[in-house]
Protein backbone atom coordinates (compact mmCIF):
# COMPACT_ATOMS: atom_id res chain seq x y z
CA UNK A 1 0.00 0.00 0.00
CA UNK A 2 1.61 3.29 -1.31
CA UNK A 3 1.81 5.76 1.72
CA UNK A 4 1.45 9.51 1.18
CA UNK A 5 2.95 12.79 3.19
CA UNK A 6 2.14 15.94 2.33
CA UNK A 7 4.16 19.35 3.20
CA UNK A 8 4.83 22.48 2.76
CA UNK A 9 1.64 24.18 3.84
CA UNK A 10 1.48 27.31 6.12
CA UNK A 11 -0.21 30.96 6.69
CA UNK A 12 0.35 33.17 3.91
CA UNK A 13 -1.24 36.67 2.75
CA UNK A 14 -3.43 37.20 -0.09
CA UNK A 15 -1.17 37.14 -2.99
CA UNK A 16 1.34 35.33 -1.90
CA UNK A 17 2.72 31.77 -2.78
CA UNK A 18 3.46 28.28 -1.23
CA UNK A 19 4.63 25.16 -2.90
CA UNK A 20 3.12 21.62 -1.57
CA UNK A 21 5.29 18.33 -1.60
CA UNK A 22 3.68 14.42 -1.23
CA UNK A 23 6.02 12.10 -1.04
CA UNK A 24 4.92 8.57 -1.81
CA UNK A 25 6.12 5.26 -1.01
CA UNK A 26 6.55 2.45 -3.28
CA UNK A 27 8.42 1.49 -6.38
CA UNK A 28 5.96 1.95 -9.23
CA UNK A 29 4.97 6.09 -8.49
CA UNK A 30 6.16 6.93 -11.85
CA UNK A 31 3.07 4.70 -13.64
CA UNK A 32 0.64 6.27 -11.45
CA UNK A 33 -1.32 9.40 -11.85
CA UNK A 34 -1.14 11.88 -8.77
CA UNK A 35 -3.35 14.23 -7.88
CA UNK A 36 -4.21 17.42 -5.51
CA UNK A 37 -7.35 18.15 -3.32
CA UNK A 38 -8.35 20.08 -0.54
CA UNK A 39 -10.76 20.18 1.57
CA UNK A 40 -12.25 23.52 3.46
CA UNK A 41 -13.80 23.45 6.52
CA UNK A 42 -17.97 22.27 6.18
CA UNK A 43 -16.88 21.51 2.27
CA UNK A 44 -16.30 18.51 0.27
CA UNK A 45 -12.93 17.81 -0.56
CA UNK A 46 -12.26 19.02 -4.07
CA UNK A 47 -10.15 17.74 -7.08
CA UNK A 48 -7.47 20.40 -7.31
CA UNK A 49 -4.96 19.23 -9.88
CA UNK A 50 -3.90 15.91 -11.54
CA UNK A 51 -0.78 14.88 -13.76
CA UNK A 52 -0.13 11.62 -15.36
CA UNK A 53 2.86 9.69 -15.47
CA UNK A 54 3.78 10.92 -18.56
CA UNK A 55 3.12 14.59 -17.47
CA UNK A 56 -0.11 15.59 -19.20
CA UNK A 57 -2.19 18.05 -16.79
CA UNK A 58 -5.27 19.48 -16.08
CA UNK A 59 -6.66 21.74 -13.28
CA UNK A 60 -10.27 22.50 -11.16
CA UNK A 61 -11.31 25.91 -13.28
CA UNK A 62 -10.82 28.35 -9.79
CA UNK A 63 -7.05 27.80 -10.24
CA UNK A 64 -6.10 27.61 -13.61
CA UNK A 65 -3.18 30.13 -14.22
CA UNK A 66 -2.41 30.59 -10.21
CA UNK A 67 -1.32 26.64 -9.61
CA UNK A 68 0.98 24.65 -11.21
CA UNK A 69 1.14 20.79 -10.53
CA UNK A 70 4.56 18.58 -11.56
CA UNK A 71 6.48 15.37 -10.22
CA UNK A 72 9.91 14.07 -10.44
CA UNK A 73 9.41 10.20 -10.55
CA UNK A 74 13.07 10.07 -9.14
CA UNK A 75 11.82 10.91 -5.82
CA UNK A 76 8.55 9.81 -5.68
CA UNK A 77 7.12 13.10 -5.37
CA UNK A 78 4.63 15.33 -6.62
CA UNK A 79 4.43 19.21 -6.44
CA UNK A 80 1.60 21.91 -6.24
CA UNK A 81 2.63 25.68 -6.93
CA UNK A 82 0.30 27.97 -6.07
CA UNK A 83 0.90 31.59 -6.82
CA UNK A 84 -1.21 34.34 -6.04
CA UNK A 85 -3.14 32.65 -3.01
CA UNK A 86 -6.69 34.01 -2.25
CA UNK A 87 -8.59 34.00 0.62
CA UNK A 88 -11.12 31.13 -0.95
CA UNK A 89 -7.87 28.70 -1.21
CA UNK A 90 -7.82 28.05 2.77
CA UNK A 91 -8.25 24.44 2.76
CA UNK A 92 -6.24 21.09 4.08
CA UNK A 93 -4.64 19.82 1.43
CA UNK A 94 -4.29 16.57 0.07
CA UNK A 95 -2.91 13.85 -2.39
CA UNK A 96 -3.42 11.01 -3.59
CA UNK A 97 -2.78 8.52 -6.63
CA UNK A 98 -4.79 6.62 -9.88
CA UNK A 99 -3.43 3.16 -10.52
CA UNK A 100 -4.84 3.59 -13.59
CA UNK A 101 -3.07 6.95 -14.79
CA UNK A 102 -6.36 8.43 -15.12
CA UNK A 103 -6.57 12.18 -15.94
CA UNK A 104 -9.83 12.93 -16.58
CA UNK A 105 -11.37 10.44 -14.25
CA UNK A 106 -9.09 10.29 -11.92
CA UNK A 107 -10.36 7.79 -9.02
CA UNK A 108 -8.26 7.86 -5.64
CA UNK A 109 -7.39 5.31 -3.63
CA UNK A 110 -8.33 4.58 -0.39
CA UNK A 111 -5.68 5.40 1.97
CA UNK A 112 -5.72 9.43 2.44
CA UNK A 113 -2.11 11.18 4.05
CA UNK A 114 -2.54 13.68 6.93
CA UNK A 115 -2.45 16.85 4.31
CA UNK A 116 -1.14 19.91 5.09
CA UNK A 117 -3.04 23.06 6.08
CA UNK A 118 -2.88 26.08 3.92
CA UNK A 119 -4.53 29.58 5.13
CA UNK A 120 -4.37 32.84 2.95
CA UNK A 121 -5.30 35.39 5.28
CA UNK A 122 -4.11 39.37 5.68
Amino acid sequence: QVQLVESGGGLVQPGGSLSLSCAASGSIFSTYSMGWYRQAPGKQRELVAVISSGGNTRYTDSVKGRFTISRDNTKSTVYLQMNSLKPEDTAVYYCNLDKYNQVFAFMPGNSWGQGTQVTVSS
